[in-house]
């Protein structure tokens, strides 16, 4: 029987490693959820939209990512 592959994420059991891969992992998803968040706008989405996808009330999408992203301006 073959082992599994290594995982890709350091072991908690190194904790400097480990939380170093959290920090990486949360500025990741950040960057990813801007920009997501910045298309979704730019094709029209409402904040309502974008809070069902990210599971959280309109309130709690638009106060956390308004300033992040700019709504297109339209001439």
């Amino acid at each position: 029987m073959q082992a599994p592959p290594p995982s890709p994420l350091p072991s908690p059991d190194d904790p400097e490693a480990a939380l170093a891969a959290v920090v990486a992992l949360r500025l990741m998803a950040d960057r990813l959820e801007s920009s997501a968040v910045a298309a979704a706008l730019e094709q029209g989405w409402s904040w309502a939209q974008i809070a069902q996808a990210l599971g959280v009330s309109k309130q709690a999408a638009h106060k956390r990512l308004a300033a992040q992203v700019a709504r297109p301006t339209h001439p």
